[in-house]
């Protein structure tokens, strides 16, 4: 691998950004035929960047033959799933569990001591600070899902504000049909468009009919899951 491709390789993993390494693998000169890839950055519908962008979202490099015969090897560098739990309610227990066991570095902040506790979420991250300095310190990128599960706009509102101005590829918000609609009121109120409405998922989760903490749990998994591989269905759904 050429030094510059590898010191770029090393500045987007720095920078937690999605990246395809495009090698030619003709005549036996891998090392030598690189080529970056930012399909999650990049439009367009160029036959290797299609590619690309497939495999990203399918986080598994693999070989793809273009229409001129040749054959590439796509490696996918992306950086680590993340999810941030706003509240430590009841739902955030299952949650949690359920997002490790699908790969996810999850934390959970929640100012209440009594709620967010190591007995309560074994080797789960806490961070013990009001959500919105809670998610400066997260620091979400383009990896990262936002659950907000407290209920309370004291809470819940700040985290989304923080969010709602990145570029994380999953909001959900616990609460009915009528407390999002208050939500987004309160959001209007802050300068928020309908675009921003648009990108979050509320009430959270696919409709599956949960009803215990658990099955909740699993609808929200299954929404995040459709909204990392296959975001354009999922927008679609909305």
């Amino acid at each position: 691998m050429k030094s510059d491709i590898l010191k770029q390789l090393l500045a987007d993993r720095a920078a937690k950004r999605q990246v395809v390494m495009a090698t030619d693998l003709a005549s036996g000169q891998v090392p030598d035929r690189g080529q970056l890839l930012y399909p999650g950055e990049t439009d367009g519908d160029d036959e290797l960047l299609v590619a690309a962008r497939r495999v990203m979202l399918a986080d598994k490099s693999g070989i793809v033959e273009t229409t001129d015969g040749r054959k590439v090897f796509l490696h996918v560098y992306n950086p680590p799933l993340r999810m941030l739990i706003v509240g430590a309610v009841h739902i955030a227990q299952p949650l949690s569990q359920m997002a490790m066991l699908a790969g996810y570095d999850v934390a959970i902040v929640d100012p209440r001591r009594e709620f967010a506790s190591a007995d309560r979420f074994p080797g789960i991250t806490l961070i013990d600070a009001w959500p919105d300095d809670g998610v400066d310190q997260f620091a979400p990128d383009r990896r990262t899902a936002i659950v907000t599960l407290t209920h309370d706009p004291k809470l819940d509102d700040p985290a989304l504000i923080k969010v709602l101005r990145s570029d994380v590829f999953y909001i959900g918000c616990l609460g009915s049909n009528r407390t999002h609609g208050k939500r987004l009121e309160r959001l209007g109120m802050e300068g928020f468009s309908e675009a921003d409405f648009a990108r979050i998922h509320g009430p959270i989760g696919l409709d599956i009919g949960g009803k215990s903490p658990a099955e909740i749990a699993v609808s929200i998994i299954a929404e995040i899951t459709e909204a990392l591989r296959r975001p354009k269905q999922a927008q679609a759904a909305e």
